[in-house]
């Protein structure tokens, strides 16, 4: 009896930490993910702001270089797609501004309300 006793309990203080571990875990990659959407969302704005004011187009594509690798790290199952098209405008525009095509502009305000639009789902769910 004692033996059985012994065991249930063992078995029930390895699972009380594996799920504290967990949850741990989990908590450390939200806030990665956080962190990562707010960056692209932030860098996303300052480079759409820089060009729309007519500024420096170097400094605005390091942005957009910043906000390619940031939103590797945003992601989250209910908005990947979301995050996927807004991958793809910002590559579009990107193109674009690089050869001077006026329609940069409007594609990299898409995928800024895109990233917006990701973080706005990842903030309301965490």
């Amino acid at each position: 009896m004692m033996s059985i006793l012994k065991k249930t309990l063992a078995t029930l203080l390895v699972s009380t930490a594996l799920i504290s571990t967990s949850a741990f875990a989990n908590s450390a990659g939200d806030a990665k993910v956080k962190a990562a959407g707010e960056a692209t969302v932030a860098k996303m704005n300052e480079a759409v702001d820089i060009l729309e004011k007519g500024g420096n187009k170097e400094e605005a594509m390091q942005l957009l270089s910043d906000v390619r690798q940031s939103q590797k790290d945003f992601r989250y199952e209910h908005t990947e797609r979301l995050r996927q098209k807004a991958g793809n405008s910002l590559k579009l525009g990107r193109e674009e501004l690089e050869k001077g095509d006026a329609k940069a502009l409007a594609d990299l305000k898409t995928a800024r309300d895109q990233y917006k639009e990701a973080l706005t789902i990842y903030l309301a769910a965490h």
